[in-house]
């Protein structure tokens, strides 16, 4: 890896328009998605469900094309996967006939096992915590285990920029704080730019440096909602609620609801 490789970079989402055809007819995804995420920046996004929001991480990451508009890190156009961008999916997608040690080295890639590999493998175990499961399989651990292990996983190659989609959507509400507060530790550790889509509100504030609210189909930035908190954030903190109830406003304005609705 060079040291150009490892220079944190600013990620770049200029005029982002994405167009699928779906029985013979263009359905507009995304419109004019305009983000600047500075190098360590945690961004969450939300929006009405079906809006584009995995559409947009699968773009940055590269497993989607067929779009207009640019999309960079630092000065380099995205265009197809690279080691430079990781992703976690809602699922923890494991390999269930490889022990956890085998699953996160599988992340580095073809080659010959080594000392650097297995040294890199066991940073990362310990890093999410799973330092004594490296023999384990992925059928002996919970569903939050499973998780951090995906995030080792793509974590191992260093990647200047996390994406997360919906990797806590199918825990538990206990197991989902706990892995809440461990991703925020994770990241502090690595200084890595996150990119998280999440359905819950309360998450993306106690997450997110910023809060991106999308709109219904096609998908536009809404507005972009700074989170000016100290951390480790009170939900329960006048300051936490205020910001709660701005998106509230933001994420329903243009939603029908079939009852009253107040904050």
């Amino acid at each position: 890896m060079s040291i150009a490789s490892v220079i944190p970079q600013t990620l770049t989402i200029d005029n982002l328009n994405k167009t699928f055809q779906i029985a013979g007819k263009s359905v507009d995804v995304l419109k004019d998605i305009n983000l600047t995420v500075a190098p360590g920046e945690f961004i969450s996004i939300i929006g009405p469900s079906g809006c584009g929001k995995s559409t947009l991480l699968r773009l940055v990451v590269g497993l989607e094309r067929g779009f207009s508009g640019e999309i960079r890190l630092g000065e380099d156009l995205i265009e197809e996967p690279g080691v430079n961008r990781g992703m976690v999916f809602q699922e923890a997608r494991l390999y269930p006939w490889l022990t956890i040690e085998e699953n996160i080295l599988f992340g580095l890639g073809k080659g010959p096992r080594n000392e650097e590999k297995q040294r890199i493998v066991q940073e990362h175990l310990e890093l999410v915590g799973l330092a004594g499961f490296a023999k384990a399989y992925p059928y002996q651990l919970s569903g939050g285990m499973q998780q951090r292990v995906s995030i080792a996983r793509a974590l191992v190659n260093r990647p200047q920029v996390l994406l997360l989609d919906e990797p806590f959507g199918a825990l538990d509400a206990m197991t989902r704080i706990t892995m809440q507060q461990e991703i925020i530790r994770i990241w502090g550790a690595e200084k890595t730019t996150i990119l998280l889509v999440t359905h819950d509100i309360d998450e993306a504030i106690f997450l997110g440096d910023r809060v991106v609210v999308m709109s219904k189909l096609p998908a536009t930035t809404k507005s972009i909602i700074p989170v000016d908190l100290p951390r480790p954030r009170d939900r329960n903190s006048f300051e936490f609620v205020k910001i709660r109830k701005k998106i509230y406003t933001e994420f329903f304005s243009d939603v029908e609801l079939p009852f009253a609705y107040s904050i």
